[in-house]
Order: structure tokens, then sequence, then C-alpha cells
């Protein structure tokens, strides 16, 4: 079962390749719209009166190439669409084999960890992406980042299945690591659409530099801010509550709640800047790409913490599994 699971994640790093691969040709080849002539001298009418009624031009049909490249354009994206749900499958498949063979939840590591979290982001976008199809073009940008932390995880952080050390076995584990994975693959999720605004909105302003140009094709900056704070809203009282539930466990663990471990440390960095965000965002003085950049800000707390704590520190939440 633990090679099964091994496989599995294999085939879902190619299918969501599959999936970056398709969304970059539609990015590329871009919507083609009918074109309004305006070479075409205008016709007039005249009116009861004498006036001149001008008649606005006809408009010109685009031509066979345009057509077939908007065809191909969206072939392409449905084919991401599709690569992205295949992945997601594998992704689960991986996961759920990686529990029965370990006969635990599969969360007692970074390897682990990483491949949970992931698969709530990219479970939170196809959600999304049903909802409101018009953001399929942040697919190049979400499987990009799918496919950088799912080999990451296969590549460098992969550890054979052992059992859970001993401050692990209890049921505290799956309360508070089950909400810590969700919120944090939520927060994974928000930081696509972040960025994507962030260079939306310069792009809107005028600027062609990159990588203001990379947003030239992706939905309206509103949208895309309006994404961001939704998504966070959502992520950030499951956080929370992740958070005291861990301060909890310790109590009944350690008998101390709280003890400023570097990982207890950097959740309660992350609570302060995401708590910074939402206040921002709330705050009409704040301008929104100030408040997105504290966002941004937050996740890279994030990966802090799941990264640099594990792989720099050591404290009592040293569960990593890198020698």
């Amino acid at each position: 079962m633990s090679a099964l699971s091994d496989n599995l994640v294999t085939f879902a790093i190619l299918a969501y390749l599959v999936a970056m691969i398709g969304h970059a040709v539609e990015y590329a080849l871009g919507n083609v719209r009918t074109r309004v002539a305006t070479a075409a001298p205008v016709r007039e009418l005249v009116g009861a009166g004498g006036g001149v009624i001008p008649t606005p031009p006809a408009p010109v049909p685009s031509p066979p190439a345009a057509d077939r490249s908007a065809r191909k354009a969206r072939l392409a994206g449905l084919i991401g669409v599709g690569a992205t749900a295949v992945a997601a499958a594998l992704h689960l498949a991986a996961l759920v084999t990686r529990g029965l063979a370990a006969d635990r939840m599969p969360w007692g590591n970074m390897y682990e960890f990483v491949l949970t979290v992931t698969f709530i982001g990219v479970a939170a976008w196809l959600v999304v992406l049903w909802k409101r199809p018009s953001l399929r073009k942040l697919g190049l940008f979400l499987t990009l980042v799918m496919v950088l932390l799912v080999a990451t995880a296969e590549l460098v952080l992969y550890v054979p299945i052992v059992p859970l050390v001993p401050a692990l076995n209890s049921y505290w584990f799956v309360i508070h690591v089950s909400t810590i994975v969700f919120a944090s693959g939520i927060f994974l999720f928000g930081v696509v659409p972040a960025v994507g605004f962030l260079m939306r909105n310069g792009y809107e302003q005028g600027k062609r530099s990159f990588p203001y140009t990379l947003a030239k094709r992706l939905p309206g900056a509103a949208g895309l801010e309006r994404l961001t704070f939704a998504l966070h809203a959502f992520a950030f009282p499951i956080f929370t509550f992740a958070v005291i539930a861990g301060a909890i466990w310790a109590e009944a663990a350690w008998g101390r709640p709280w003890g400023w471990d570097p990982k207890e440390t950097w959740a309660f960095i992350s609570w302060v800047v995401y708590a910074g965000y939402l206040h921002a965002r709330a705050t009409p003085s704040v301008k929104r790409n100030v408040a997105t950049w504290i966002a941004v800000l937050g996740f890279l707390t994030m990966l802090m913490n799941l990264f640099g704590v594990n792989i720099f520190f050591t404290g009592l939440h040293s569960y990593g599994g890198l020698d």
C-alpha cells in the first residue's frame, strides 16, 4: 500500500504538469474576440428634417485562423481543468493509501503534511472554479504551485512510513492538525489570486514591465481582490481555532499551554499578520494593494513555519521526519 501511494503521488505530479501545460497554452493563445472595422467608411442616413444620422460600422467577423486559435485556447484550458481534476483524484488516492498503510491519519511528518495541504488547496480551487468558470486562467498559476510543492514533497521531503511519536498519540492530533491543515490549504490557494491581483492591478494602472505583463489575460483586479479576501476571511477563524486547540493540547501533553517553541512562535506571527491583513482590508484608508501585500507576507510566514522551523530549528514540534 505504501508503494502504491508513492506511485500515485508520481502520477499526480505528472497530471499537474499536464494541467499546467494546458493552461499555459490557453494563456499564450488568449481569447480572440470579434473585431469591429474602423477603417470602413461610415454610411450616413438623411433624416426627415434634413439632418444626417451616422450609422455605426457593422462588425467584421473574425478570420478563420483567429477562430481556430480561440477554439484551441478554450480546448487547452478545458484540458488543463480536466487534468487538474484527475491530478486531484490521484492526489487524494495517494493520501488515502498512505493513511491505510500507516494505520493513522497521514499527517505525521512534513512529507505527509505538505501532501495534505496541497490537496486542500487544489480541492478548494476546483470548487471555486465550478462556481466561477471565468477564473479559469488562474489555473496556470495554481498548477505551477502544485507542481513545485508536490514535487518538492516527493523529491526532498519524502520519508518512509513510521509510527507516530508518542506525543502525537492523542485525539487532539486529529482536531488540531486537521484544522491547521485545512486552514493552511485555503491560505495556499488564497495567495494565488492575491499575487494575481497585485500583477493585474499594476497592469490596469498602465505598468507594462515584468511581471505585470503576465497579468494581461487574468480576470479583472477587483474580482481577484474580492476572491482573496473571501478565502482569507474563511480560513482565518479556522486557523484561530487550530492555534487554540494546539494550546489546549500542549497543556494536556506538556503541562503548559504556550512555551514560545519555534513553531508556536511562528504560528503566532502568522496569526498576527493575517489578522493585520483582515484589519487593513476593512479599513477604508488602506489601499487594497497594501492590504494584499500583507496577505502575501502572511503566506511567507506560513512557509517559514512549515519549512524553516522544521529544517533549521529544534523544538517540541520537531516532527518533520528529516534527518
